[in-house]
């Protein structure tokens, strides 16, 4: 419900722009407008209406929108360590699916008068998310004009997280560990008989079906 709430909160603030803009939600109703130049999901960066760029780390804000999609701070447990990260919300309802990370990000330069060059790097583990993040946001940057932004970023992996409010802390599936997703799946959504017969005839996971089975959990509980 505070998912929920939160987004129309954010979607309801910019209902009356004819363009939509990014923005980063600080706290309730507190938030700024802009464009979104990047992040390495523990940092974001927004480029301004007055074309300066800030820098927020994701345990000092609440969320932010970038190009429709909802990326909320969450914390979570890496190598022993809680750290705080910002998650992509894929579906929410009932059972919440999130996702960390990029199959693929290409170089996007865009042309602004700014005064800081941020480049942006992702790196991923190859394993599972207990490998951690690499990469980070470095201010400045050898050879780049004054008024060049470039977000640079490599290709990567995509860890997913389940959230069923009320029941715990959110937990990562792996889709090649089709037992342990099954499991995990027959755990959450036990109390919808067609999609435990369906995920128990499953041979597979992929992110697609996935999402379908936690949208088809969602849609039955409204």
């Amino acid at each position: 419900m505070k998912i929920i709430n939160l987004i129309l909160l954010i979607t309801g603030s910019f209902s009356f722009m004819a363009k939509a803009q990014d923005a980063v939600l600080i706290s309730e109703g507190n938030f700024i407008r802009g464009v979104i130049k990047g992040t390495n999901y523990s940092t974001v960066a927004i480029e301004k209406d007055d074309q300066t760029v800030v820098q927020y780390q994701a345990k000092d804000i609440d969320s932010f929108i970038w190009n429709g999609e909802t990326y909320l701070s969450k914390p979570i447990l890496i190598k022993k360590k809680l750290e705080t990260r910002f998650f992509k919300l894929i579906e929410s309802g009932a059972v919440n699916l999130y996702s960390l990370g990029d199959k693929k990000v290409t170089e996007q330069p865009q042309q602004a008068r700014v005064k800081v060059r941020p480049s942006f790097g992702v790196g991923m583990g190859t394993g599972g998310f207990g490998g951690g993040l690499g990469g980070g946001i470095s201010i400045g940057g050898g050879g780049r004009r004054d008024n060049e932004i470039v977000t640079d970023a490599t290709n990567g992996k995509v860890f997913y997280f389940i959230e069923k409010p009320g029941t715990g802390p959110m937990q990562e599936v792996v889709l090649e560990n089709t037992s342990a997703l099954k499991s995990i799946l027959l755990q959450k959504l036990s109390n919808d008989e067609d999609l435990v017969v369906r995920i128990k005839a499953s041979e597979g996971f992929t992110d697609l079906n996935l999402m379908a089975f936690i949208k088809a959990y969602n849609a039955s509980k409204h």
